[in-house]
């Protein structure tokens, strides 16, 4: 499947047409269903590593889905000139929060986790701004090896989706194979809404050969709630340790890097540049996303690998349709009747099309690292440190067990690392040590 171009019957994606009321609903749905498992895994490796009882882990979901929720129809639709990109993007719960919650809950309590993810996120709200303006220091060969990485480190976790602690074969093998050959035959010859609608059509497709192998288990949905609401401060008051409030405000800068690759690489998408201040509504908009999360034992948002990989795979740049997934997400928030459908999609069906979504997301990395000048041996090494230092704690995650749990923080994970490597290695080459303007495409 090529992600260098949208199908060729698709509209420019710099000029959207207005879309049908029933095809807007359509390709809403399909933005929650390739995101809804990525979205809902932080809550449950957080509780699982923490030990938290299900019915505990039950609620941090349907807290995670409503926050995902109104972060979304935030970033779509804004709200005046303070929140929200009003771009087609999707906000879910980052995985770069993991560890470090994990690492302060261990440390200092649960209750740490939430009032230093609440400060994080005042923090974030106030250098959304100047943080904006740093977007020079943000090239392609910066962006481009986050989002490689990105993608990268996150199709072990499709696997673990597709085949959880089961050998790989059998009948989910051949169930994962058919629904990628599905989306790549859909994609290579499909027509208008069919090509568009290729993963929505593979998962629908895969879940009723599921049925038919017995691999499916919706017993849970009759046992679900009709309606429920998030239950604030879940862990009690929240405490303030000053390392806590740190890590999370790295982990914010983090995130808030993420965000600028996505918006970018939608913008670019869109055929148009990204405004500094749309930017900085939209970064915003993620620290919001932490301090709503912390008052309702929720997690930190960002832009969604997943949904920016749909817009640029199907050509579908609707921000209607993106707001109908937010609507959506908030349902499931507050219908875990209806989460229940949703979170028991078989394994191999979902995870094989994440698999699909995140390779894609590291083609979009790949195509972004495209447009660096390599005959600046300067250039090269930026990208070659950057994803070799990247991947040791995909391949080594032993390397890091005995540093400090603040450097584990920041060392200790792929995406981190990455960003910290070129970032730093572009400000030092390209900026600080040399008069020279760097030869890659503007951002």
């Amino acid at each position: 499947m090529s992600t260098d171009a949208a199908p060729t019957q698709s509209p420019p994606l710099n000029n959207p047409p207005p879309l049908p009321v029933w095809r807007t609903a359509l390709f809403g749905v399909q933005h929650v269903l390739v995101m809804y498992t990525g979205c809902v895994a932080v809550p449950l490796v957080f509780g699982a590593a923490l030990g938290l009882d299900s019915s505990t882990i039950a609620t941090l979901v349907n807290a995670d889905l409503l926050v995902a929720g109104v972060i979304t129809l935030v970033q779509a639709l804004g709200i005046g000139k303070l929140l929200g990109a009003r771009m087609p993007v999707v906000a879910g719960a980052s995985f770069t929060a993991v560890t470090p919650m994990i690492l302060i809950g261990e440390e200092y309590g649960l209750s740490a986790v939430y009032g230093a993810m609440i400060a994080a996120g005042i923090f974030g709200m106030l250098v959304a701004v100047p943080f904006s303006k740093l977007v020079r220091f943000f090239p392609p060969m910066v962006r481009g090896a986050a989002v490689t990485m990105i993608g990268l480190s996150l199709i072990g976790k499709a696997v673990s989706m597709t085949f959880g602690d089961e050998p790989a074969g059998g009948a989910p093998l051949a169930l994962a194979a058919g629904v990628v050959l599905t989306i790549i035959a859909l994609m290579k010859y499909g027509r208008g809404l069919i090509a568009q609608s290729a993963v929505l059509i593979a998962l629908v497709l895969g879940t009723l050969a599921a049925a038919a192998l017995s691999l499916t288990d919706f017993g849970a949905v009759g046992s679900a709630a009709w309606f429920g609401l998030p239950n604030p401060f879940l862990f009690g008051t929240p405490t303030f340790p000053i390392a806590g409030i740190i890590s999370m405000c790295l982990v914010m800068l983090v995130i808030f890097t993420e965000s600028t690759a996505y918006l970018m690489a939608t913008a670019d998408n869109l055929g148009r540049p990204l405004d500094r201040k749309q930017l900085a509504r939209g970064l915003s908009a993620d620290g919001a996303s932490a301090v709503l999360a912390g008052f309702l034992t929720s997690f930190p948002d960002t832009i969604f690998a997943q949904n920016v990989s749909l817009v640029r795979m199907t050509g579908v740049a609707s921000r209607g349709a993106v707001a109908v997934a937010g609507g959506l997400l908030v349902a499931l928030g507050l219908v875990p009747k209806m989460g229940e459908v949703v979170a028991n999609l078989p394994g191999p069906v979902i995870g094989s099309v994440s698999l699909v979504m995140f390779a894609t997301v590291a083609g979009v990395g790949i195509a972004t690292l495209a447009r660096v000048d390599y005959s600046r041996n300067d250039n090269l090494l930026v990208v070659s440190l950057a994803m070799g230092i990247g991947m040791i704690p995909v391949v080594a995650p032993e390397v890091y067990e005995g540093l400090p749990s603040a450097v584990r923080i920041i060392a200790g994970g792929a995406i981190t690392s990455t960003v910290i490597v070129a970032f730093v290695l572009n400000l030092l080459f390209n900026h600080l040590l040399t008069t020279r303007t760097p030869k890659e495409s503007a951002a």
